[in-house]
This record gives structure tokens, sequence and C-alpha cells, in this order.
């Protein structure tokens, strides 16, 4: 564990120190002033193993593309967030408002996990695909047709 001076992760110590590990795992103020537990950062965090770790015969084959899925469409949500905070909500298209929707249940139901709760990569991969189902199909653009044609529709959907 590594604390940052002013969570500058371009100070010297913690950016050397990156060198020398597999992988970093960045917690996130904004997450943990919401009381989502454990606050990871996954914009911030890395892994040097995620290439060769996921993927057929290690995980589900489908997990490289929920990652970059997720990762876009929550990057989006976070961006439509900024929007509202500065133009209002009334300044976001409908489909700000859904990647913002998104964003939300992101944080709230597949980073927020209980200090007891023990979840399966598959369970956790289910839960990525249930919260794309507020994203409009369309936007499924980091997905192979396959994976969503076969993972999609044995989800429920997030209610409103």
């Amino acid at each position: 564990i590594l604390s940052m001076p002013e969570d500058d992760k371009t100070h010297p110590i913690p950016d050397l120190t990156g060198y020398i590990t597999e992988g970093q795992v960045m917690l996130g103020r904004e997450l943990h002033k919401k009381g989502i537990y454990p606050p990871i950062n996954i914009a911030g965090s890395l892994s040097r193993l995620k290439d060769k770790g996921i993927g057929p015969g290690k995980t589900r084959e489908d997990h490289a593309g929920v990652l970059n899925q997720l990762s876009d469409a929550y990057d989006r949500g976070k961006e439509a967030r900024e929007l509202s905070v500065v133009l209002g909500e009334a300044a976001l298209t409908p489909a700000d408002k859904l990647f913002l929707q998104f964003a939300d249940g992101f944080e709230q139901t597949f980073v927020r996990q209980g200090g007891e709760q023990d979840r399966s990569i598959e369970e956790t991969l289910d839960i990525g695909w249930q919260l794309m189902t507020i994203i409009p199909r369309q936007e499924l653009k980091r997905l192979s047709d396959a994976h969503v044609e076969k993972y999609l529709p044995r989800v429920k959907p997030v209610a409103d």
C-alpha cells in the first residue's frame, strides 16, 4: 500500500514504485465520499497481466469485451455527470442521460461490493451485462455481435 502526496500519481515515489509491481489499484476519494466500498477508481487502476490473464480458457470468453465496453460507458457517464454539473441536467441529450444512469448504476452495483461479499467472475460479468441493458444496443460498440447475442438476452434489464 502506497499513499501519494496530494493524490499525485506522477510524484516520483508512486511513479517509480509502479514499475516494480504487476499492477496498481487506485482508490478514489469521490467514490469514498459516496460511501462506495471498495472505492476503486477503475480508470486509474491498471494490470500488466490483464491481457494475458483473461479470455477463453482463463475467464469467460466475453471478459475483454465487457471490460472495454464498461470502461467506455463509464467514461461517457462521468463526462455526462460533469456536463450536468456545469450546464444542468436539461443540457444533457437523451443518450447522455442514459450514460449518466449507467455510471450511477456502475458505481452502485459493479464497483460497490460489501466487505463480506464473495462475487465470482461470472457473477461480475453478468452484472456488467445487466448494466449494459441501460445503454442503447447500437452503443455497444466494443463488444462482438456474437457476445451481445449470447449474453445480453440472458440478463434481466435494469429497471428505470
